[in-house]
């Protein structure tokens, strides 16, 4: 499946990964969150695969989080789900998704997951066969 990476244009990490994508050849579809809105559906999707849920995908040093001084442990989940679809520069991006498997941030070791299966196996094998360090 085809990864899916949230972005807003203004994230240098949103940037970084879209830019890991391209040179390693891995196709992968932009949704800019600013452009088109992410659905209630969609941050359940993401939710559902996150280890701590909502304090995972929240940016508690974004601009809005403090603008709206809110204190999400107060709140019902679905209230936080209507806030972060109202405000979704409230999410700490880029998120990547696919295939159940979810990146929150740019990390470059971490993002090495994306790539299809083969290409990883052949990259080990070959970095064993002779004896070198591989990066990604």
């Amino acid at each position: 499946m085809i990864p899916t990476i949230y972005t807003k244009p203004s994230c240098a990490s949103s940037r970084k990964a879209k830019k890991w994508f391209k040179d390693h050849g891995v196709d992968f579809t932009e949704r800019n969150i600013l452009k088109h809105p992410i659905s209630i559906q969609e941050i359940k999707d993401i939710l559902r695969i996150t280890d701590n849920g909502v304090e995972d995908v929240i940016s508690y040093r974004s601009n809005r989080y403090q603008e709206l001084q809110i204190d999400l442990e107060n709140l019902s989940f679905e209230t936080v789900l209507q806030l972060i679809q109202k405000n979704p520069t409230l999410l700490r991006l880029p998120i990547v998704s696919a295939d159940g498997k979810l990146q929150i941030g740019f990390n470059q070791e971490e993002i090495r997951k994306f790539l299809p299966k083969e290409t990883r196996r052949k990259n080990l094998y070959n970095a064993q066969k002779f004896g070198i360090a591989f990066e990604y």
